[in-house]
């Protein structure tokens, strides 16, 4: 919307902002996009926008600054009303999709991000917990195509980015965390995510990624 200026501080190889992009462009929001060198050369405009984190994604709508992508995907619905809507009409529904974000964001980021940086036996205890993560995530996707039912809602749009960043993970380490075997509920909707356009044009370049991943698990990245 051209009346209202909206701008999104993020960095191409972030799926935290690439949730936050997802949000926009289903909603047909317009906005300028800010690439950050993250995480060697902060902005400093950054840095003023979010000193609490001094992270991005950071959105700001009429001047004011928002951070933290989970929080900007509900504001972002919130405020821009007509259209797609992006969070479930049911108080129960929209309590149950923020569960299950919240337990996303910390036990299957974590567990993904401890199996892949680890090795020998310690490894092999850790896969099991990343399986063990990701089948309890798989129960919020039973009989339905998406985790927002028909379409895609703010579940999909908040891990949709394991779809397009696991097979890769998997790819670099040779390891198998959702498959038809341990997850194939979630296996089956990491296609089907990737198949829906205005996700699968979002996304950075698969060969870039790779290389990025590369250097993030084999540690010369830090989180």
């Amino acid at each position: 919307m051209a009346e209202k200026e909206v701008k999104l501080f993020g960095m191409w190889a972030s799926p935290f902002a690439l949730r936050v992009e997802w949000a926009l462009k289903l909603k047909g929001i317009e906005y300028e996009y800010v690439n950050e060198d993250i995480p060697f050369n902060k902005s400093e405009e950054l840095l003023r926008l979010n000193p609490v984190t001094k992270k991005i994604p950071v959105l700001v709508h009429n001047g004011k600054p928002l951070a933290e992508s989970l929080v900007i995907l509900e504001y972002i619905d919130d405020t821009w009303t007509e259209g797609y809507s992006i969070m479930p009409e049911d108080p129960y529904d929209r309590a149950q999709a923020r569960f299950w974000a919240k337990f996303a964001d910390d036990k299957c980021v974590s567990a993904t991000y401890a199996v892949f940086t680890s090795f020998g036996e310690a490894q092999q205890k850790l896969l099991q917990e990343a399986r063990d993560a990701f089948q309890t995530l798989e129960q919020a996707l039973s009989g339905k195509q998406f985790f927002g039912g028909d379409q895609i809602g703010y579940l999909d749009l908040a891990i949709g980015w394991f779809a397009f960043w696991m097979p890769i993970f998997e790819e670099i380490k040779n390891l198998s965390v959702v498959d038809n075997e341990n997850a194939p509920l979630l296996k089956e909707w990491f296609a089907r995510i990737l198949d829906v356009d205005m996700i699968k044009t979002s996304l950075p370049p698969r060969d870039k990624i790779c290389e990025l991943s590369k250097q993030f698990l084999s540690g010369q990245i830090k989180r």
